[in-house]
């Protein structure tokens, strides 16, 4: 067997997910109701047996290592190996902010060489998807590559967010572009990157010049371009639903995903149970008049009103007479009577006043989706528009 070290890239700032990510890590943002984005990575990492795992952290880093736990949900809590959680640090040549993924993991350099692995598996933590790494460790190993990515296919006005390649007959990666204009395919990079270890420090040393780190930021910049043009890099496909939920739009998107009859994500597979770390709470109640249709209630929740097509998290309450549609509300929101939401994404802890009426009633799509920071009070009788930010009160 490869000796194998995860990497989990978890210390952006999130901007693109503002304000939802003003007070907390993009990774530990709520997901389903009931999970945390890096759930996903790390619950992949569980099932496909890599007990190696390092949370590279930075940006609001208490409300993601409240979250890890120090690795118990996944069992990753060993006396050797598990989890690590890396921060920034002072003290030696490696020290410093970390300006990207590229450069967190030159900053990071000595601690790889330290561990000795075969392979590097570098994650993304912001990516719902499910899949078995040990399937692209043996492609990778059995074809000699440097680096393999997985890849995946998505419509063609998504392409210029990510990493775009060209894959040939052979399955070798031809030509990568980080966020292009012009697009060379609709295939696409998923941020999971499997690097020939050795191949990868020797890469961060070339490129680093002088030994600094300049010039070294996200994957794409430099590192990958160089790895594809020795002309060993490969694409593993991924066979099954992914979605980069790093925006707004692709975040409530996502949500809407796990609804229906037939889901694009089943998230109760027994086989690959996505785990977590959860406080425990009471079953939901619902109540009197109350319709639920096609929605995913955590525990906790008290619902007495209407809600179709959307996800609440643990504790949240739906009076009588509110309706919520086509909406995703985070822990302890609470809509008052007579209160409509409709596509909009509503932070922990906040309140729709009496007779509110959030978003847009009729067919939201992602550009209408309305965003209530944490701890917003909306007034009653208070008309919020399609697309609003409010950012946390």
């Amino acid at each position: 067997m490869a000796r194998i070290l995860a990497i989990i890239m978890a210390g952006g700032a999130g901007s693109r997910l503002a304000p939802l990510t003003d007070r907390r890590a993009k990774p530990a943002m709520p997901y389903a109701g009931v999970y945390r984005l890096i759930d996903f990575p790390l619950s992949n990492c569980a099932h496909s047996g890599i007990d190696d795992v390092w949370v590279v952290q930075q940006y609001q880093p208490h409300t993601l290592g409240e979250h890890v736990a120090g690795g118990r949900p996944w069992d990753l809590d060993r006396t050797r190996g598990g989890l690590q959680v890396l921060f920034p640090h002072l003290g030696d040549e490696e020290s410093g902010w970390h300006q990207g993924n590229a450069d967190a993991l030159h900053h990071n350099r000595s601690l790889v060489r330290q561990f000795d692995p075969d392979v590097v598996l570098v994650l993304s933590s912001d990516h719902i998807y499910t899949l078995d790494y040990r399937g692209v460790v043996a492609a990778h190993r059995e074809r000699g590559a440097e680096l393999t990515m997985v890849t995946t296919v998505v419509p063609g006005e998504e392409v210029g967010r990510f990493g775009n390649v060209e894959v040939g007959d052979d399955g070798r990666i031809r030509q990568f572009r980080y966020k292009p204009d012009a697009p060379l395919s609709d295939v696409v990079t998923t941020e999971v990157f499997l690097f020939d270890a050795d191949a990868l420090l020797g890469a961060l040393e070339d490129l680093s010049g002088s030994g600094d780190d300049e010039g070294l930021e996200d994957l794409g910049d430099q590192l990958l371009p160089h790895f594809v043009e020795r002309g060993r890099t490969w694409a593993y496909a991924l066979d099954g639903y992914w979605r980069d939920v790093g925006t707004v739009g692709s975040y409530w998107h996502s949500h809407l995903d796990l609804l229906g009859s037939d889901p694009a994500l089943v998230l109760d597979d027994l086989d690959w149970p996505i785990l977590t770390a959860a406080t425990p709470r009471a079953p939901a109640r619902l109540w009197g008049s109350a319709t639920v249709d096609d929605a995913l209630v955590a525990p906790g929740c008290v619902v007495r009103g209407d809600v179709s097509r959307s996800v609440l998290g643990p504790g949240v309450v739906v009076e009588e007479g509110a309706t919520v549609r086509c909406s995703v509300l985070l822990e302890g929101t609470v809509v008052h009577a007579g209160a409509t939401v409709s596509g909009a994404i509503c932070d922990q802890r906040s309140r729709i006043g009496t007779g509110a009426s959030v978003g847009k009633l009729d067919a939201p799509g992602a550009d209408d989706v309305v965003v209530v920071g944490e701890g917003v009070e909306v007034a009653g009788g208070t008309d919020v528009a399609p697309g609003a930010r409010l950012p946390p009160g």
